[in-house]
Formats: structure tokens, sequence, C-alpha cells
């Protein structure tokens, strides 16, 4: 599902992307990262938090706040993620992103994973 989704994606935009652990959000960042090409290996900078991977035509900022709790809107400042968002040589893909939810830009693709079971996976992305 994400190497189909990076299809649709032209530099610019923000995926905020939420689920409970284990849903499959790590998996739909490496098939991000696999539609714009981008070569080795995609792991969730769960303990650095972002991530950046270069692109052909754009720059790659993979971002995890699941071990964050206080002060996510400073963190947001201190880590320049909102200096990243909103460009169009950036796409921007942050997990957990609910907890963040007031700091994000106004234009965000939602994109919302349910643990259906085994190998099962519900996923609703709106905004694209």
């Amino acid at each position: 599902m994400g190497k189909k989704t990076a299809v649709n994606l032209k530099g610019g935009e923000t995926l905020a992307l939420t689920g409970e652990l284990g849903s499959g959000k790590t998996t739909f960042i490496q098939g991000l990262a696999e539609g714009f090409g981008i070569k080795g290996r995609i792991i969730s900078p769960t303990f650095i938090l972002m991530r950046k991977y270069v692109a052909s035509k754009f720059d790659f900022y993979h971002i995890d706040f699941y071990r964050l709790e206080d002060g996510l809107e400073n963190e947001v400042k201190n880590l320049g993620v909102d200096d990243t968002w909103g460009k169009n040589d950036n796409v921007v893909a942050i997990e957990w992103a609910e907890k963040i939810e007031n700091a994000l830009p106004q234009e965000v693709i939602w994109i919302r994973f349910e643990n259906l079971g085994e190998d099962k996976r519900k996923i609703l992305i709106e905004g694209i």
C-alpha cells in the first residue's frame, strides 16, 4: 500500500500516521520509501525521533513520536520538524501524529491503521 501511495505524492505533503502498536505504520513507510526509490533498510526512528532519506525528487523525513509524552510541541520545534513540512522538496511522514495534532500544518494527509488480526490491516487515507 505504501508503494502505491508514493506514486501520488509530488512533494510538500505531510502524512500523519495513527494506529495502535503493530498496526502497520512502519511497514507502510517502508513501502513509501521503496516507492520513492530509496535503497537500503528503513527502520523506525523510535529513539532518535527523525531520519532523513534522499529520494530522486525530494527529501523524505520519517518521524516517530511513540516514546515522547510531554512537551511535544517544543520537541517539534527543537527537531526543526516545522521547518520541513509544507516544502515542495520534502515529504514528511509522522508516526503517532495524533500526539502533535495541534502543531501539525493545516493540510495533512491522515492515514489511519487498524490491526484486524493475523496479517490483516485496515488502512484509511484521508486527504489525497
